[in-house]
């Protein structure tokens, strides 16, 4: 128990020290504020660089792309299907799909999935 202890501490301690001197290291000294400016072709930009994002469109994307892994998850059931044990395989699908149901229920019942709103 004590050497899990004392390897967790190293570890910490190890980490955190790397950390720092990586902090220190990579300090710029400068700060020029022509460098960080955006730059286009030697002119003042005629434009804010920052422009305006749909966080509608965020969330719509951040959420197809949570389904998307989901189905990827999916795809290869029917292949284990074969080479498992067809009580367990069902029970596991049926859990993992209600999941899914469940989360896409949430998402249409809290309207995150209207875009005219």
């Amino acid at each position: 128990m004590t050497m899990i202890v004392t390897a967790a501490v190293v570890t910490i301690l190890l980490s955190s020290a790397i950390m720092l001197l990586a902090t220190l290291i990579s300090k710029k000294i400068n700060d020029d504020r022509e460098k960080s400016s955006p730059f286009e072709c030697g002119f003042d930009p005629k434009n804010s660089a920052r422009l305006p994002f749909s966080s509608r469109f965020f969330l719509i994307a951040v959420i197809f792309m949570i389904f998307d892994v989901e189905i990827a998850l999916l795809l290869p059931m029917p292949i284990i299907m074969q080479t498992s044990n067809m009580k367990s395989w069902i029970i596991i699908s049926s859990v993992f799909l209600m999941i899914l149901i469940i989360g896409l229920y949430h998402e249409w019942n809290q309207g995150s999935l209207e875009w005219s709103n």
